[in-house]
This record gives C-alpha cells, structure tokens and sequence, in this order.
C-alpha cells in the first residue's frame, strides 16, 4: 500500500461509472473498486427511461457504462473489478479502504455500492428459492411458458416484471401489500391484458410445495382471510437493501440503513467521504439520479481536494 489516491470510488453501477468518467476528466488519480459493473437494472430487459436512449437492456446499459469509464479512466485510474470493500478507516492523513484482496489508501472516498434485492420472508420461501421462487423474471421468466405465476410487489419493478411474463405465461397474479405503488400509465398498460389479475391488500404468508412451488398462501389483510392460489412460479420485486455493511461503522446511516447525505453536495457525516445512488437516504432512487448524485459528488470532492 504505497500509493495514495485522490480518490477512492466504491462501486460500479451507473453512479460509479458517472464518478469515474468524472474523475478520470478532473485527471483525479483514482481507485475504483467494484465486486462487478451490474448494477440493479441488469436484469431490466428494456429500460426507456434512460435519458438519450430511447430503449435499452440493463445488461446493455451496464455495459455501455462500464466501457465508458474504462476508456476515459484507462491512463489515471486504477481498476479493481472482482473487489468489494469491507471497510473504511481513517489514518492520519487518508481513508484506509480494506478489500477481500487488499488496502488502499486515498484522501477522500465516494460510496457508490448501491443495493441489493429484499428477499421475501415467509415461511417456505428459502426452501423454494431456485426451485420455482426467484428474483429475476428477466432471466426465469421463459421457463415459466404457459403457466400460472404470481408476482409479488407493488411498485414498477413488480408491474414491469408481470409485463415481461405475460409474454409467456398462462396466467400473471400480482399481489401488492397496500395500494398500487406503480406509475398510473404502467398499472394501467400491464392491467389490460386480459391474463393479468392484480389483488391490493394481500400480504403473503406461505409457500407451499413438493420439490416445486405448487401454490401460495396470502392473507386478504381486508377480511383476514388467507386464500391459497396454485401457482408453479412466484417472482418476488419488494425492493431493495442497501449495501452498506462495510460503512456502518464509518458513517451514519438512516434507520434503513441507508448512507445520510447532505443533498446539496452528497457528503455523509464524515469529512472527506461522499456517497451517491440508491445507497444513499435520497428520496428517490433512479439510474438518472444516481448519475446526477455522482456528479454533483465529482463536482463537490474536486473542489475539495483543491482547498485542503
């Protein structure tokens, strides 16, 4: 551990990406660190959000993102793909960022590790992991062909995960634990289809099945009810955790555990650590905004570098 960077990026996802490309153009000697470039949208078979593109694949997008950085990072920036921190501690003049594989020293760092998908914690729902319970209709959803599924989520990854597999599927159930969390427009889309059913108030309570889902039981939480619907695949969207372990010890973190931030420029409780993205307690958590986040992490953290 001999050198010293400027910088010390912790992810590779969109936010990450967008920092690197930033710093790499700041000529920022930086450190980027990331278990992989695939952020929460790689499973995303078409995103037509991403402002520019009029339609893309998360992996695509992931891709594109990671090539990007590369290219602009290749003559200043060192790369550490395979990587994941474990924490971060402060020396007498930097942060000391501890991997799987090493230590690295840098004057400021910038979290950018994102989230990962909530699992569903009911009674069965491990045993059936893999077995007819997953957590990508992207990448299951065909092999569920002309049979009945039941998708389990409220907001626009749910909705946008039964649009996928009404392509395939015989039937599509959407169970949503309150009120539909959706954009109107896709709630509306994806509930026209003549396969599609979508019940609120219903709040799983069990996976059943032999050595593959079979059904699963849910409480009408309305009537009090629990009602079991046969179903061979159950795909689970109930958002995110974010992957902040390794800073928890470093940082405040908000009672979800999400990296607190001062919104105007993205900097945590600690002098010389920003954070950007989902891992962060923004109110709203978006490929766009993570990138924005970023930037404006970029802006403030070289504006820093060149004061202290």
């Amino acid at each position: 551990m001999n050198t010293t960077y400027d910088l010390a990026i912790i992810g590779g996802g969109p936010a990450g990406a967008a920092a690197a490309v930033y710093a790499a153009r700041k000529r920022l000697k930086t450190i980027l660190i990331t278990k992989d470039w695939l952020g929460q949208s790689n499973v995303s078979e078409k995103i037509e959000n991403w402002v520019g593109t009029v339609a893309i694949s998360g992996l695509e997008l992931s891709q594109s993102l990671e090539k990007h950085a590369k290219a602009y990072g290749k003559d200043i920036m060192d790369f550490k793909d395979g990587e994941y921190a474990k924490n971060i501690t402060k020396n007498s003049s930097a942060f000391d960022v501890t991997t799987n594989k090493g230590v690295y020293a840098a004057k400021t760092v910038l979290i950018v590790s994102g989230s990962s998908r909530r699992k569903l914690e009911v009674k069965g729902a491990d045993t059936f992991e893999h077995k007819g319970l997953t957590y990508c209709a992207t990448c299951d959803g065909p092999l569920y062909a002309d049979q009945d599924v039941v998708v389990v989520g409220a907001g626009n990854a749910g909705f946008e995960s039964a649009a996928q597999l009404l392509a395939y599927c015989k039937s599509v159930t959407l169970l949503a634990r309150s009120e539909f969390k959706a954009d109107p427009g896709t709630v509306e889309k994806v509930l026209s289809n003549p396969k599609m059913k979508a019940i609120s108030f219903a709040v799983p309570k069990e996976v059943k099945g032999d050595k593959f889902v079979n059904s699963l039981i849910y409480t009408d939480t309305k009537s009090s009810k629990d009602i079991e619907i046969p179903v061979t695949g159950i795909f689970v969207e109930i958002g995110s955790i974010p992957n902040t372990d390794f800073a928890k010890d470093t940082v405040t973190l908000d009672k979800h555990n999400h990296v607190v931030v001062d919104a105007r420029n993205q900097r945590t409780s600690v002098t010389g650590i920003w954070a950007a993205g989902d891992v962060t307690d923004g109110l709203y958590h978006q490929n766009n905004i993570a990138v924005g986040d970023a930037v404006k992490a970029l802006e403030d953290i070289y504006s820093y570098l060149h004061s202290h």
